[in-house]
């Protein structure tokens, strides 16, 4: 059909870019307008605030991506509908820096070809998407940042994605960080109110996965006063696994195995935690870069084999295991609680929700390292291990 019997050539086709094109199809860039969409757009802000703690500022600084340190990265849901995030990282130039370190922070804010700040391992997902700051400004009906650093403060403020006026410096300033605030635009999104308790879950989520952070979140709209929440977690996803077991209703201190391993094969670092449960179901959570994989991949995959590779070797060298094919790992696995957590330079992730790791050297490495230290544990503790291992092959024997 040609284009004069539809009425519709190369005449008619609108090419939309920056801004206008985020705020004429904010979907595209969020997920939606709704409260989804909404809740994306504060994890993107958070996210930058997050990845600066991290890696360039009172984080880890170790360069592996652990998040070790006792950053933090302050939310605040402001009672005149806005949002602010504060960091106590670097800081850095606000204009004309970039270089080694990634763009500077008002190239973030107003173009989206600044690039990424930073990469691989050292990026934490808070959020589905990383469509970045550019986006957060754009559909935003107004947003200031200011950055601390070198002993002053300077702050820019938009409008929609527009420059309202130029950078100024604003007076002294002790320690280093950013805070960005910005109000959600109310012509964008269908509500600009976001929900406490969602926030509240996914930043628990990001402290149990980079051990050492601290993140918070306050609430000044409610009429009866305001509400808070702190995380920072110690120990990691050993803590993140305790506090699962502790939800499920289980009385006690739960007996966690967790361990973290550097690995060059596969470009990055595992951290895993697990025990075994009362439960014939299996509860295994995965994570790549901070963000869960609900359909799995080759991180998940190679926990279970290491699980089954581990606990056959032990129980047919105790003679606990008759003669036969070993069990499958599904079934080892099967009353397990578990956290594998993975940060890679290059995670590839597959499907239409790239909810699932696809990296093929990630499974051996994995599977490798939960062998050799679940093998150790087994050694270090026979009395236990003893139990947990009898405990899984009379599960198997119930089938």
């Amino acid at each position: 059909m040609s284009g004069e019997d539809t009425g519709y050539d190369a005449a008619r086709i609108e090419v939309l870019e920056g801004r206008e094109a985020v705020r004429k199809r904010p979907g595209m860039w969020v997920g939606s307008t709704g409260e989804r969409g909404l809740h994306q757009l504060v994890f993107e802000v958070v996210g930058r605030a997050v990845n600066q703690v991290l890696v360039g500022g009172s984080g880890s600084g170790s360069g592996s991506g652990s998040g070790k340190g006792s950053g933090f990265v302050d939310v605040t849901l402001t009672s005149d509908g806005g949002v602010r995030v504060a960091d106590d990282g670097t800081g850095g130039p606000f204009e004309a820096a970039g270089g080694a370190a990634g763009p500077d922070l008002e190239a973030l804010l107003t173009s989206f070809h600044a690039g990424p700040e930073l990469s691989g391992r050292h990026i934490t997902d808070v959020g589905q998407f990383r469509a970045g700051l550019f986006v957060a400004n754009a559909l935003s009906s107004r947003l200031t940042a200011e950055v601390r650093c070198q002993g002053g403060r300077r702050v820019h403020e938009y409008a929609r994605g527009v420059e309202v006026a130029p950078p100024a410096d604003v007076g002294p300033a002790t320690g280093s960080g950013t805070t960005i605030a910005f109000w959600p635009d109310s012509e964008i999104f269908q509500t600009t109110r976001c929900s406490f308790a969602v926030l509240a879950e996914r930043f628990r989520q990001v402290a149990f996965l980079n051990r050492g952070l601290r993140i918070s979140l306050t609430d000044e709209r409610p009429a009866g006063g305001t509400r808070a929440v702190s995380f920072r977690f110690p120990e990691g996803v050993r803590d993140f696994v305790a506090a699962l077991e502790a939800e499920a209703g289980t009385a006690g201190q739960p007996d966690v195995i967790g361990f973290e391993r550097e690995d060059p094969r596969m470009a990055g670092t595992m951290e895993v935690a697990l025990l075994w449960t009362g439960s014939r179901e299996e509860r295994i959570r995965g994570f790549a870069n901070s963000r869960a994989t609900y359909e799995g991949g080759t991180h998940v995959d190679g926990f279970r084999d290491g699980v089954a590779a581990a606990v056959t070797a032990y129980a047919r060298q105790q003679g606990l295991l008759a003669a036969g094919p070993d069990p499958r790992a599904d079934r080892i696995c099967r009353s397990l609680r578990a956290v594998v957590a993975v940060k890679l330079d290059q995670p590839e992730f597959l499907g239409a929700t790239r909810g699932l790791l696809g990296n093929t050297e990630v499974r051996n490495c994995v599977g490798e390292a939960v062998r050799e230290h679940l093998g150790k544990w087994f050694e270090e503790e026979p009395e236990r291990a003893a139990e947990f291992v009898d405990r899984v092959l009379r599960g198997i024997d119930q089938d």
